[in-house]
Formats: C-alpha cells, structure tokens, sequence
C-alpha cells in the first residue's frame, strides 16, 4: 500500500467509527453506560429501548474500536460485560467537559445529509444554506464550542479586555453576534448577573433552542433572531462578542462596521476565529487540514448562500482578520494573550 492508500483507510475507518460515536449519542447508550458499572447488550437493550440484536452489534464495535472495554472478551455473547471507561466519560457524555469531543460526529453526519446539495453548488456558484445542515450540525457545532464559551471566555477571555470587561461586570451591556445556540450568552450572562446580556442570530432554529435553554436555566438574556445590521439602534454596548462567525459571513466588513457603530466609545469587540498558520502552506498540519474540511463541505458553500459574497472560508489567518476590520473603520486589532485552543483570541477597538 502507498501512503496514501493507507491514509484513506483511516480515514475510512475514523469516519464510520463517528457514525458509531453518532448512534451512540443519538440513542442516549453512553449516558446510559455512564450511569452503571458494566452492562451486557441485553440489559442494554432494555434500558435504552433499542433492539437487543442492534446492541449486541454496537456494543461489539464500540470494544474491538477500544471505545469501550470489555469484561471477558471470550465469554458467550450474552453474557459479556462491557464498560464505559472514566477517561472516556468527558469526551461522550459531559456537555462541559473540556476534552468533550463527541458532537464532531454530529457535524459530520450534518454535512453528509446535504452532499449532494453541496455537489451542485460547486458546479453552480451556488451555496448551501446553512440551516440546510439541519439540527444534527446546529447542535454539533453548538455543542463543540459549549466548553470553551463556557469557561474559557468568562473565565480569560473578556477579562483580558480590561475596563471594557469591568464595565459589563457592574452592569454594563454585552452583544453575542451570531450567538447560535446561545451557550457563550448563557455563560456570560450566569457569570455576570447584573449585566444586561443579549444574543443575536440570523437562524431562527438556533434561537428558539437558545431561548428554551435560558428558561430551563432561569437565566435573564435577551435573545433575537435578527440581522447585526439593526444592532446601532439598540447600542451603544460596551462589549460585542463574535465567536467562531466572522468567517461565515457573506458580508463581513458590514457586520464588523455595524459592530463598531454600535460600540460605545471605550468598548470593545472581542473576536475569536479560527488559530490556523499565519499563510497558506502544503501540506499543511493536522489542524489546517481539519480546517479546510470544514471550508469545503460547509462554510464555504454556506457562505456563498448569500450573494454577493466575501466567500471566505474556514480558513481566515490573522491578516484578513486585520484587513476586515480595517475596512469596517476599527483603530486597532490586537491578538489577547489567552488560551483560545482551536481559536485566536482578538480584540479590535474602535
């Protein structure tokens, strides 16, 4: 086999072992699994309502994929014991875990359902639009970000913003522009309680689910489904945050002027996007190449839904970041000295 005749066995094989992670997920097996010492598939069936033949099988493919452990690998089919190991318990079942990685498979089985759609928009010009993605990317991608915004940025991030932060703190007003589900509206909002705190969204989908968390959570933020564009007459703010967006926008130096217009004259725009190379090189490294993914099954085809179009990608460096706000009239761009993981952390100051 060459190299990449191997290459593409595992990714073959990666990529049918998240359809396992997928029904997993979907079926509630790990949370399950998480709430008992061991399980044989059919006390398994019967607890989860599935199938006692379709457990066996994904219990099976779950061990021999080290995903799970199993008691006596040799004992009759019914009567093995299978485990949810500890150190998998994070990356599957904990929504706020750091290391919880399991709505990856969420994503990839959304861009799939759409394929064929994303086939005609490369021969068209065409895009895909986002909400053509479905539920299964909305809340993948919702729930792959919910551990940093729920930390990392109430905890690093905006206090790195200095006196604009202290501001919201004592009761200022914060903007989360292109918020999705709501997760780092949620977060600010419950570590910040006397700030007025709203959350913005083009996806109506994405904010009904937003709005459903805050009132299972009784948290007061004030989320609506508009364009950023209306945001000057609801100002002036002293922070705007636009997390993990800039790069899905058709009209990027729109948004980022409208941000600015509705600033106060100390406030901040706290900008976190993708943490690829500064220039592009081939090949490039695991995370560049994760990133270019994404950019050609869906945020490009995504992006260019909408027309005319900056058609950026996934794949925005640090210099465009610049440029952009720039061109929307920001003073300065500065990267924060934080840990964004997968992103780069900016501040830009009007």
């Amino acid at each position: 086999m060459t190299a990449l005749d191997e290459r593409m066995m595992q990714a073959t094989i990666g990529a049918l072992e998240l359809f396992g992670i997928y029904l997993g997920t979907r079926l509630g097996i790990y949370d399950a699994m998480s709430a008992r010492d061991s399980t044989t598939y059919g006390e398994l069936a019967e607890q989860v309502g599935i199938a006692p033949r379709y457990a066996r099988e994904w219990l099976e493919q779950q061990a021999v994929a080290g995903i799970l452990t199993v008691d006596d690998a040799g004992a009759e089919a019914e009567a093995r014991r299978y485990r949810l190991p500890e150190a998998h318990v994070g990356v599957l079942t904990t929504p706020v875990a750091p290391d919880h990685l399991a709505p990856l498979a969420r994503m990839v089985v959304g861009i799939a359902s759409v394929l064929d759609e994303v086939v005609d928009a490369y021969r068209t010009g065409n895009g895909v639009p986002y909400a053509r993605y479905g539920a299964d990317f909305r809340i993948g991608q919702g729930g792959i970000n919910r551990p940093a915004f729920g930390s990392a940025l109430v905890e690093e991030w905006l206090p790195a913003l200095g006196p604009a932060a202290q501001r919201v703190s004592g009761g200022g007003r914060l903007a989360d522009l292109g918020c999705g589900q709501g997760w780092s509206t949620l977060a600010v909002a419950q570590a910040y309680p006397r700030a007025e705190v709203w959350g913005i969204d083009t996806d109506a989908a994405s904010i009904a689910e937003a709005r459903a968390a805050a009132r299972e959570r009784d948290v007061t933020v004030r989320f609506e489904c508009s364009d950023a564009a209306d945001l000057a007459a609801h100002g002036p703010f002293d922070v705007l945050l636009l997390l993990e967006a800039l790069h899905d926008l058709a009209r990027p130096v729109d948004v980022l002027g409208a941000a600015r217009a509705a600033l106060g004259a100390d406030g901040a725009l706290l900008l976190a996007d993708e943490a690829v190379a500064p220039s592009f090189t081939a090949p490039g490294d695991e995370l560049e190449r994760m990133m270019y993914g994404w950019s050609i099954s869906h945020c490009l085809p995504a992006a260019m839904a909408e027309q005319p179009s900056a058609a950026i990608g996934t794949v925005i460096r640090e210099d465009t970041v610049r440029r952009l706000a720039a061109e929307a009239g920001f003073a300065r761009t500065e990267v924060l000295d934080v840990d964004g993981g997968f992103f780069r952390v900016y501040a830009l100051h009007p």
